[in-house]
């Protein structure tokens, strides 16, 4: 008679988890401040989708010649986040493209796994009309990498930052729900373990040694799967959303040293 009950629960309990499953993964933030606030001199810009949404972003040109990056953000926030990011890199003369996700930033549209992969070839369509003849760098974040990744398989660009990358989101979400069936449960999926073998551009991988969001052995994975050239780096004591992990000078000085030696001809 107990039975019964209990394995209805467990029904009810998945039933829910594939219907909520993305509002758990994903954590829009709407309330986005004007741009000349947050980063005087860039400007606010607009990104195209093929299924017709129009996102908006922050952009601020490169210099003569110099390469852009293009920020795809992990799964929480949304653009003002990454502006001590942007603001740093800018610094080094470098474009740099915040990308705001459908669903992100006050942008219209849901995310799923194929929408963020629209939404990251609309920044790259942006950039290519924008500065043709500039090196493009996919910097992806979190979740971000693995749209990088996705988008680099693809799209090769002049090299791919990954920054606490996970194998998969289910391998990320059995870290911290070891009982849920994530593989069989999600809907999005990102591969990343699958998809960056056919990345043929250089690669650099940063992590946190202290990671308690995706941890470092997942990074170490990828760098073993992913084709030469590649480079991975452990910034020792850092979690996942530690000030160094986010803009921090060890992790700016990697990502610029990355830069030019990959875009150097």
């Amino acid at each position: 008679m107990t039975l019964l009950p209990i394995g209805l629960l467990v029904l009810l309990t998945v039933a829910l988890l594939w219907l909520l499953q993305r509002r758990l993964i994903y954590f829009p933030a709407a309330g986005v401040p004007a741009v000349e606030d947050v980063l005087p001199g860039w400007r606010a810009v607009t990104l195209a989708t093929q299924d017709g949404l129009r996102l908006e972003a922050w952009y601020s040109a490169p210099g003569r010649a110099e390469p852009v990056v293009i920020v795809l953000s992990g799964n929480a926030g949304n653009r003002a986040d990454r502006a001590p990011l942007g603001s740093r890199l800018a610094a080094e003369g470098l474009g740099v493209l915040l990308v705001d996700y459908r669903g992100y930033g006050g942008n219209p549209g849901r995310p799923s796994e194929t929408g963020l992969a629209e939404d990251a070839r609309a920044a790259a369509r942006f950039v290519a009309e924008r500065e043709p003849g500039h090196p493009v760098v996919l910097f992806g974040e979190s979740l971000g990498a693995a749209v990088a990744v996705e988008l680099a398989a693809t799209e090769p660009p002049a090299a791919l930052i990954l920054r606490s990358p996970f194998t998969s989101l289910a391998d990320a979400a059995n870290e911290h729900f070891p009982l849920v069936p994530a593989r069989w449960l999600l809907r999005d999926r990102y591969p990343t373990d699958e998809r960056i073998g056919a990345v043929r551009s250089p690669i650099l991988i940063i992590a946190g040694s202290d990671d308690s969001i995706v941890p470092a052995a997942q990074s170490r994975t990828l760098h073993e799967l992913a084709p030469e050239p590649k480079e991975l780096v452990i910034i020792l004591g850092a979690d996942h959303n530690d000030a160094d992990l986010l803009a921090g000078d060890e992790l700016i000085r990697l990502v610029i040293g990355f830069i030019d030696e990959a875009t150097a001809s």
